[in-house]
């Protein structure tokens, strides 16, 4: 099977210009043997035509066109005009010792590399690679910087509440959640504890038509059992032992806004059937009254549960989650958003010493106190994070107060210290890799970092296992 970079030479068109027919062919030939597609013209004309109106990815160049003529003047104003063509071509040079100096110049100027006649096959086959890598992650970064421009103009008038990211994963999350909250729809939020799962109900709120009406926040995990019901539907007088006064519930609190529902699957059945009910037709009775109540409430619902599971085992109603489950907003465990650790670590870190600064304004701390070592980014990265987001800050207040007036290190956020070469001799799967290569987009440093592998020792995984990318 072959590999993206074997499969690129056949796209990357590299265009020979020597005026020596015998030059053109063995290179063309070396090049061909090694599956690359390659061009051959023999003026500088020619030269600049080419590449004016094709996809040129790399230019091997003589410095001289006449055979009276040694100065290299004919190649020091080729290089120049294709570089005004396109400021990024890479460019080889082919020159002879007496042109030396000036090619040496030509390289200050952004040449990719020369090379003396007679050239060394392997060392031009090998600079020949790392040009066209180079190049491939160029258009690459490209492209992505244009797409993650695209997604910022997407969200530039989104009220984050907040939220501190740079992971795609929470990007795409971010823009289903902007077409989600113009509607009134319901909309169940699935994820691990700690991941974030409150801060996105919040972000649907202020960015709905009731932004400005009540936002009633719930966790009915925190509940005791025998009051859930009328916490969240209001109870009369008497309807249990010792309430004295009526109580409103969270669903007449919540007329005209949102409520928000954590922890849905802690709902017992007999409080189902009810939120069913308002759910269907917006109305519901408080406990121990027989007076019907009205009300207008979007609700967003929110669970770490498995809740078709619990459907199977008679825990869950079945038309119950399809009425909570309009829309489903999946929010991924910060492991698997690791651009989103060092962003949310220096965010929290700034909020611990701004707490302990209150009589200075946040633009008068000294940022240079939040800068992380290569070895602590490498350690808050390689942690697995099973309590999230939750756990992240709680690790930030642990070292921001462990390492008053010190420089941070892995210890004070209780963490062991990670290098990235501990992981060089592990055995990674083939479904490790691809799993890690979804993740990060196909971006071969992310991948590298999430594993903990140099990009050398990911290549040599990814060949033995014949993983494209």
């Amino acid at each position: 099977m072959l590999k993206k970079r074997e499969q690129m030479k056949f796209m990357d068109k590299i265009l020979i210009v020597d005026d020596n027919p015998a030059i053109c062919d063995a290179l063309s030939l070396l090049l061909d043997l090694h599956g690359y597609q390659t061009l051959v013209c023999h003026q500088p004309s020619e030269a600049l035509s080419i590449v004016r109106y094709q996809n040129i990815a790399l230019v091997i160049q003589d410095m001289n066109f006449q055979r009276d003529t040694t100065s290299g003047e004919e190649g020091k104003e080729l290089f120049y005009q294709l570089r005004e063509l396109q400021p990024d071509l890479a460019i080889i040079l082919i020159t002879a010792w007496t042109q030396l100096e000036m090619a040496v110049s030509l390289v200050k100027d952004g040449a990719a590399d020369y090379l003396c006649k007679p050239w060394d096959d392997a060392k031009l086959l090998v600079s020949l690679t790392n040009l066209l890598e180079l190049r491939e992650l160029r258009v690459q970064n490209t492209r992505l910087q244009r797409q993650q421009n695209e997604r910022n103009e997407n969200l530039a008038h989104l009220d984050l509440c907040g939220l501190i990211y740079a992971s795609t994963a929470m990007q795409q999350l971010l823009e289903m959640t902007k077409q989600v909250a113009a509607s009134d729809i319901s909309v169940l939020i699935t994820g691990p504890n700690g991941a974030g799962k409150e801060k996105i109900a919040q972000i649907l709120q202020a960015n709905s038509a009731r932004k400005n009406q009540p936002f009633i926040k719930t966790n009915i995990g925190a509940m005791p059992i025998d009051l859930m019901e009328a916490e969240i539907f209001g109870a009369e007088v008497g309807a249990y032992t010792g309430l004295t006064k009526k109580r409103i519930g969270r669903f007449e609190a919540a007329d005209g806004g949102t409520l928000f529902l954590d922890e849905i699957g802690e709902l017992p059945l007999s409080g189902q059937v009810k939120l069913l009910r308002v759910l269907q037709t917006g109305e519901f009775e408080p406990l121990g009254s027989h007076q019907t109540r009205k009300v207008n409430v979007r609700v967003i619902s929110a669970t770490n549960a498995n809740l078709a599971e619990q459907i199977k085992q008679g825990k869950f109603r079945e038309d119950l989650f399809y009425r909570l489950n309009v829309i489903e907003l999946n929010l991924a465990p910060l492991a698997q958003r690791t651009d989103d650790i060092l962003p949310l670590t220096q965010h929290f870190l700034s909020q611990e010493t701004s707490t302990k600064r209150t009589e200075k304004s946040q633009d008068n701390i000294d940022k240079s106190e939040y800068k992380l070592s290569k070895s602590l980014e490498q350690a808050l990265l390689a942690h697995p994070w099973s309590g999230n987001v939750r756990e992240l800050e709680n690790a930030c207040q642990r070292a921001s107060l462990l390492g008053a007036g010190q420089e941070l290190t892995e210890q004070h956020f209780g963490l062991q210290s990670h290098i990235a070469k501990v992981n060089e001799s592990k055995d990674f799967s083939k479904e490790d890799i691809e799993d890690a290569l979804k993740m990060s987009n196909g971006v071969i440093s992310k991948v590298a970092r999430h594993l903990g592998l140099s990009r050398q020792a990911l290549y040599r995984r990814m060949s033995k296992y014949e993983i494209k990318y």
